[in-house]
């Protein structure tokens, strides 16, 4: 029997499954196509707020039954929002999934979205908000995102202004949760010592009885924006992203590019780590990251440093981006596809790990990719195909620079748009 089934139910919602034969644990999820990229301006932050409230309460239960109903033997539940997905999952032993499963049903089709209680929530989430925005090398991310893809909802904070929050209605949460939490943009996946016909007997009892749906409509594709943002704050580090537009994540190229990014900055070993901290001392933390969606993509360089050093660190990223385009050496590539490798099939001895990546195939290929092939893929590239795709995505012409910190006056390499100095406030005059 193969280990990976998939079947459709009346109600439009897919359920996919892997066993895992030696498993004691098991993860399921129920995931939402909407996120933060399908909220309006006005809305922004209402996905992550209803991730927030269907903890709170359902006829069923209260915030306190959901909480210990999972972790009385010993699971997790929890939840998270992206800009494209939002999932909501529980990790139990086997035998505890019949519980995980009734218990996911219940908070999410039958949330009560209590005014007090969300009252009580929307504080919750200020509080969130204002962490992200007092931690530098967090908030940085948020703002390359809003420059980078201005004028397009991938451009919002997942959180949300706090503004936005602030003014929330029951009425907003639950029109925008009737209108996205629906049977064609939800569907449900389970990883770990689990049964395909059990689990579909489980979720039936909810998620069989929901009308059939559309899927919510499409946004239209983003446009990626070079430049230079420059936000000046009296703080220890300028913090910066410096990013260029990549693929997105359908692309068949994919894999040259994961390699690409391992050799330039995942890891102890990478060039950027080596050169801007090994070498120069310059940065306790840099490394580079992909933001890859359904039909766009970036990939990121991260670094905090002294206002001192902003410049050279800056001219550093750039030498090795140059250097990428030149090409790989043979070593550099082999490392970087046995990291890769190596990474993957390490996480995937947990059954969250494989339910997350279920997850992700299903919302962007609309099948489960095999893990061989996946492997396969990498050991194919080579070393020329990696020095094209770094030809093409790792140019300063497109790269929009966003840095936070003692930056007025900074300057900036050539190859970067010209930034304008941050505004001088203007002193009241009597």
């Amino acid at each position: 029997m193969p280990r990976i089934n998939k079947t459709t139910l009346e109600s439009g919602i897919n359920v996919i499954t892997e066993e895992m034969p030696d498993a004691e644990s098991a993860t399921l999820g129920i995931w939402v196509r909407t996120g933060s990229r399908n909220e309006s301006k006005g809305l922004n932050g209402v996905s992550h707020f209803i991730e927030h409230l269907l903890f709170k309460g359902t006829p069923k239960r209260t915030a306190l039954q959901i909480s210990r109903e999972i972790e009385s033997v010993g699971g997790v539940l929890n939840a998270f929002t992206s800009r494209e997905y939002t999932c909501f999952y529980a990790k139990v032993l086997n035998r505890d999934i019949p519980r995980a499963a009734d218990l996911l049903s219940d908070i999410f089709l039958n949330p009560n979205f209590d005014p007090s209680e969300m009252d009580k929530e929307r504080n919750v989430v200020l509080q969130e908000i204002k962490m992200v925005e007092d931690t530098p090398d967090d908030i940085i991310h948020d703002i390359y995102a809003a420059e980078f893809w201005k004028g397009h909802p991938l451009s919002y904070p997942i959180l949300g202004p706090d503004k936005n929050l602030r003014k929330l209605t029951t009425d907003d949460i639950r029109e925008y949760y009737e209108k996205h939490y629906r049977s064609r943009n939800v569907f449900i996946v389970a990883a770990g010592g689990v049964k395909h016909a059990t689990i579909l007997k489980l979720v039936k009892k909810g998620f069989g009885k929901l009308k059939l749906t559309d899927l919510a409509e499409k946004v239209p594709d983003p446009v990626p924006h070079p430049g230079v943002k420059l936000v000046q704050k009296d703080l220890e580090q300028v913090h910066m992203c410096l990013g260029v537009p990549a693929l997105a994540q359908p692309d068949p190229n994919r894999y040259k590019l994961y390699l690409m990014n391992t050799i330039l900055g995942s890891g102890m070993s990478s060039r950027l780590f080596q050169e801007v901290r090994e070498k120069k001392g310059l940065a306790y933390s840099v490394f580079s990251y992909l933001n890859l969606y359904k039909d766009s993509g970036s990939l990121v360089v991260y670094s905090g440093t002294t206002k001192e050093n902003f410049p050279q660190l800056l001219s550093i990223v750039l030498r090795e981006f140059a250097k990428m385009r030149r090409g790989v050496t043979t070593t550099e590539l082999k490392e970087a596809k046995s990291q890769l490798k190596g990474g993957m099939l390490l996480g995937l001895e947990s059954s969250e790990n494989r339910m997350t990546k279920l997850a992700r195939d299903e919302m962007y290929f609309g099948a489960p990719v095999d893990i061989k092939k996946i492997v396969a893929s990498i050991d194919r590239v080579r070393g020329d195909s990696l020095e094209k795709i770094a030809s093409e995505i790792l140019r300063p012409s497109k790269a929009m620079l966003a840095a936070i910190g003692k930056v007025r006056g900074a300057t900036i390499p050539k190859g970067l748009k010209a930034a304008k100095s941050p505004a001088r406030k203007k002193k009241k005059t009597a």
